[in-house]
Parts: C-alpha cells; sequence; structure tokens
C-alpha cells in the first residue's frame, strides 16, 4: 500500500525549508541591493586612490609648476586633439605645441554651442602613449568643471599645464584629446505641440 499523503512531520519539514530558503533568498536579494547601491562611493574610492577617472583635482598648483626646473635640453611635441559629442563644435586653436619639459605653457580651446538653448558639457582628458597621463600636469583646465553655453555661444578656454622634466626620454610626443559632450540633453524641446 503506497503512502501519497505526507505525515504531518514531513509537512512541518517542508514548510521549515521553505522558510529557511526564503529568508536566504532575501538576505541574497539585499546583499545584492546593497553591493549595487555602495557601487558608486566604490568607485569614486577607487578612482581617488588609483587617479583614474580624476576631473575634477589640478594635477598641479602654479606654485609647484613655477617651481619646477625647466630641462632645456629636450623638446616635447604636444599634440592637441578635440572631439564633440552633441550639439558642440569644439576644437584647439592650434594642433601642436614644441615644450621644454618644466615650462608652464597655456594652449587655447574653442567651443560653440550649435542650438538655440542653453547646454550643459564637460570636457574629458586623455593622453597618449599612456604612461605620460601622470607627467602631463594641468594647472587650469575648462575639464575640471562643468561649462555652461548659452544658446549658439560660443567660448575661448585655455588649458594651462606643465611636463614634468621626470618624463621618460623615449617619450617625444604626448597626445592630448579632449571629448566634449552634453551632459543631459532634453526629452522634447517643446512639450504638448498638438491638441486644439
Amino acid at each position: 500500500m503506497s503512502n501519497d499523503v505526507s505525515s504531518p512531520q514531513e509537512a512541518q519539514s517542508d514548510r521549515a525549508f521553505n522558510r529557511s530558503m526564503l529568508v536566504k533568498l532575501v538576505v541574497v536579494a539585499g546583499l545584492m541591493f546593497g553591493f549595487g547601491f555602495a557601487l558608486v562611493p566604490m568607485y569614486r574610492a577607487i578612482c581617488s586612490i588609483t587617479g583614474i577617472n580624476n576631473l575634477v583635482q589640478r594635477d598641479a598648483t602654479a606654485r609647484e609648476a613655477k617651481n619646477t626646473q625647466v630641462d632645456a635640453s629636450r623638446t616635447i611635441s604636444i599634440e592637441f586633439d578635440a572631439n564633440a559629442r552633441g550639439p558642440l563644435q569644439f576644437k584647439p586653436e592650434q594642433s601642436s605645441l614644441d615644450v621644454h619639459p618644466g615650462e608652464v605653457m597655456t594652449v587655447m580651446y574653442q567651443v560653440t554651442n550649435e542650438q538655440g538653448r542653453t547646454v550643459q558639457a564637460q570636457a574629458i582628458p586623455s593622453y597618449a602613449p599612456k604612461e605620460a597621463t601622470e607627467y602631463f600636469k594641468k594647472i587650469e583646465c575648462f575639464c575640471f568643471t562643468q561649462q555652461t553655453l548659452a544658446a549658439n555661444e560660443t567660448k575661448r578656454m585655455p588649458v594651462v599645464f606643465v611636463v614634468d622634466p621626470k618624463l621618460p626620454k623615449d617619450v617625444k610626443t604626448i597626445t592630448l584629446s579632449y571629448t566634449f559632450f552634453e551632459l543631459a540633453a532634453p526629452k522634447s524641446v517643446a512639450k504638448g505641440g498638438g491638441g486644439a
């Protein structure tokens, strides 16, 4: 004779197992949510420690740069590049510049908002070769802050920099490239429009 009906002990054991599994799943879901929530501060802390993606911190102060010894025996070619995303025209006013390590230099960039509305934008720098990143010190840069451009406004923006004399001798050219992009494009320029 087969026993298809489970005993009260088995039913109670199943309920205990189900409760235990539910508690475990809730704990795992809570931990996953907490980890996702903690990713942003963890990312910022890692970037701060490693110096990666650090947009708002100056690489050197003007005083530190002026105290740097100029190495007149070396010349480094700095190439300037610009890319824009969204309704912006963006370019350096000169494509390259020869500098001596330790020499404080200024280059100008120009950005134009081609829209009939105000645009909030941010520039992100990158360097080539990658090992030059820690030796290219920006003292003043439009990339340190968000930029607000009025409708059809053009701005000239400086980058004041110095190349650290400790730059490896085999690096003869550094490319400084900026990507300028709109931070939050409006969902719709005009609302409504239809209805009589």
